[in-house]
């Protein structure tokens, strides 16, 4: 930094967070000067001799003499006296912030000092810390890489928030807002609540006759649990009594939770107690993704991933795809409606199929695993479900969010349902609409219906029949599923095939589901019988590896085991009627879908008008055979696919965008794209966080003259955990590249 950001700087309190916060001033060239205030006058001395300040003062108030910016480092007990000392000495303009771990306490002291409130003041709390304590403990990175919370009040200025915000930004910290009374109690529950404990727990087991032996054969968890007691009593013995109500008020919730685990032992409950350590073992995974779909996704920082794909190779040997995302999905939601415990092999363990799993885990079912694809699921029936504790999380996944709108219309508690800043963008009124016929409350955002979906419990559906507008088996299935509660029978009729997972998975559940030509339905009022399901390796997933190997020269591969449903098979008859060489083999019925294995052999592909009645049986598989249009001969013409606008990006402009980058011919409809084939040359292509742009761009890379670049790829997750790994097995040169 050429010029300082502040002139003077005092810091009052100079033990690990104000001789940190020194240091870092220091060592970023945020300040000019760096005044100090310690009781202790060997703290002064130290602080003067080892350069954290320029001078330490014992009165505070000389400390904060011209300073630009006051930083209170002291326990939060202390803030009202140091306060009332630095008042009359204090600069109008002065900017006053804090790092204490309460910030009620904090803002009602200053209330009293200055009567009404500064603008120059504004409460923060930097979380990060260490058990040492004192200022040879202070450290300049404390603050790198950790998370600052500013609590701004109504009578804070923009100029005095922005300027502390730019110092903890200097300093490597991530920056985040939220009102006093939600700070005090967030950290009551994951700051000063494990703290209380872990006191708790080592004085109660000192006071133990023999203690010795208890901390001599202490295992690790007990050791990294308890670290934490050897933190500054003084401090967190203000903490505590400065953040009374709201750590009492989690202590009672953790009292609760004991509670609860006693009595689940003392009864030999083994379902509740499995119940408790699943949810727990997932949560803290779980609640990470959450955050990085919140607003708190514009401060933190996050890995960037980019795939680098070399050109030419060919694809050779016998290889088996992830389990079939929609058939998974449903796995997860009947066996936990079903009564008895359903078991699942082949459950695909990317975040879609998982953000559906934790919904239900959210809502009190008891779901093991997944363990190499194995799930036992224990269901609680179709009137079992519980209210989740929070907004329900679906991830990426529109599958979750549709289909659970049938489900949670008919329960008796109101559901939120949120998702990334990709699924928060897309269209949920389609299925709404229906289910608000039906008798439903459901609330979408803004002008276009978007998430989150705010739906009200309670409501007593009734069976209708339903003329889909738009082909969507998401929709069908979230309108045959809200059937199971309704009054009477619920009846779809499809303008256009779709995939019929839902209505072969209720009857594999035992639920009675008439099909008709373009008419399904079904009556409420049934049960769900619990059953094993397993899972074929899904058509999506090898439509990468289908398309790679005909385009490839010298490529002869097999796919196992991948599911055929005549709902989804529109990627192989495409494929063949472009001239693809595709066999299917060993054909089998697996727990009611279709099961085959299919050999692939490069050939000459031909550019042809695909047949709109192919269209939504090959809707999610477009992306990447637009990548075989593209190495066909001649023209290859898309009509009747507007839906695919509405996914996960649009993909159709984006990947017309990819296709011009890389040197295609290519020119985007309204409802479809007109691609000539001819060479592919290399670039640099954006997928837009779709994860089958990106992987349809890496099967390109077997035609390109040159490396193609491919970014924001991290959401390859979703559908495809292993892509990367399997396509180099396969034979495909990528590599991955992360990036802050």
């Amino acid at each position: 930094m050429s010029r300082p950001l502040l002139g003077s700087v005092a810091i009052i309190g100079l033990g690990l967070i104000g001789s940190s916060f020194a240091r870092a001033l220091r060592e970023q060239g945020l300040a000019t000067r760096i005044t100090g205030s310690a009781r202790s006058q060997k703290t002064r001395a130290l602080a003067e001799s080892i350069g954290v300040v320029d001078v330490a003062y014992a009165d505070p108030a000389d400390a904060v003499r011209d300073a630009d910016l006051v930083f209170l480092a002291m326990p939060v007990q202390s803030t009202e006296a140091v306060l009332r000392a630095i008042q009359p000495a204090l600069r109008a303009d002065a900017i006053i912030t804090d790092g204490g771990s309460t910030k009620g306490s904090v803002v009602d002291a200053a209330r009293r000092v200055f009567r009404t409130l500064p603008a120059v003041f504004v409460p923060g709390h930097p979380i990060a810390g260490s058990e040492q304590s004192g200022v040879m403990a202070g450290k300049a990175s404390l603050f790198d890489k950790h998370k600052v919370i500013l609590t701004p009040l109504p009578e804070t200025s923009a100029h005095a928030l922005h300027t502390v915000r730019l110092v903890w930004e200097a300093m490597g910290a991530t920056v985040l807002e939220m009102s006093v009374e939600r700070h005090d109690e967030v950290l009551a529950k994951t700051s000063h609540l494990p703290h209380l404990l872990a006191f708790s727990l080592v004085d109660t087991l000192a006071r133990e006759s023999e203690n010795l032996d208890i901390f001599r054969y202490a295992a690790g968890g007990f050791r990294d649990f308890t670290r934490i007691a050897a933190s500054d009593p003084v401090m967190w013995h203000d903490i505590f009594l400065a953040n009374k109500p709201a750590v009492l008020n989690a202590l009672q919730h953790f009292s609760t939770g004991v509670e609860q685990l006693r009595i689940a032992i003392e009864q030999d409950d083994s379902e509740t107690l499995l119940g408790i350590f699943t949810r727990a073992k997932v949560a803290r995974e779980h609640f990470t993704h959450m955050l990085a779909g919140t607003a708190y996704a514009k401060t933190m920082k996050t890995k960037n991933i980019e795939f680098l794909v070399q050109p030419g190779g060919s694809l050779k040997g016998h290889f088996r795809v992830p389990g079939d995302k929609s058939i998974s999905h449903r796995s997860i939601m009947l066996g936990s409606l079903a009564e008895g415990v359903t078991e699942v092999t082949g459950f695909l363990e990317g975040e879609d199929a998982l953000a559906t799993l934790q919904a239900f885990r959210d809502m009190g079912v008891v779901i093991e695993g997944p363990h190499n694809g194995e799930v036992k699921i224990h269901g609680v029936g179709l009137n079992g479900l519980q209210p989740p504790p929070g907004p329900i999380y679906c991830g990426n996944s529109g599958t979750s969010m549709r289909l659970l709108s049938g489900i949670l219309a008919a329960q008796s508690f109101d559901t939120v349902m949120t998702g990334d800043a990709s699924l928060n963008k897309r269209p949920m009124e389609r299925v709404a609409k229906p289910l608000r016929q039906m008798g439903a409350e459901i609330l979408t955002t803004g002008e276009k219906g978007t998430p989150p979906v705010t739906i009200k419990g309670g409501k007593h559906l009734k069976g209708f029949h339903y003329d889909m507008p738009v082909a969507s088996a998401q929709v069908k299935s979230g309108v045959l599923l809200a059937g199971l509660w309704a009054d009477g029978e619920t009846v779809v009729t499809e303008p256009a095939p779709t995939r019929d997972h839902s209505e072969r998975m209720l009857r594999g559940f035992g639920y009675d589901v008439k099909v008709e030509g373009a008419t399904a339905s079904l009556k409420g009022g049934g049960k769900l019988v619990a059953t094993r399901i397993d899972v074929p390796a899904d058509i999506s997933s090898a439509a990468f590896f289908m398309v790679a190997a005909s385009i490839a020269e010298g490529s002869d591969i097999v796919l196992e085991h991948v599911g055929i449903n005549p709902t989804r098979i529109g990627v192989i008859n495409i494929l063949r009627a472009m001239g693809g060489d595709l066999t299917v083999m060993n054909e089998r019925e697996v727990g009611g879908e279709p099961v085959a294995d299919i050999r692939i052999r490069s050939a000459r592909l031909k550019g042809i008008h695909i047949p709109e009645d192919q269209v939504p049986l090959a809707i999610d598989e477009f992306p990447v055979l637009f990548i075989a249009a593209a190495c066909a001969e001649g023209t290859t013409i898309l009509t009747g696919a507007e839906e695919l606008r509405v996914k996960e990006s649009d993909r159709i402009q984006v990947m017309a965008d990819g296709l011009t980058t890389l040197g295609v011919k290519v020119q985007p409809t309204p409802d479809g794209i007109i691609i000539e084939g001819g060479p592919i040359g290399g670039g640099r292509v954006v997928s837009h966080g779709d994860h089958r742009i990106s992987m349809s761009f890496t099967v390109a890379g077997l035609r390109a003259t040159g490396p193609i670049e491919i970014e924001d790829c991290a959401n390859v997750a979703t559908s495809f955990p292993d892509f990367t790994g399997l396509a180099r097995r396969a034979g495909i040169n990528i590599s991955v590249i992360e990036k802050d």
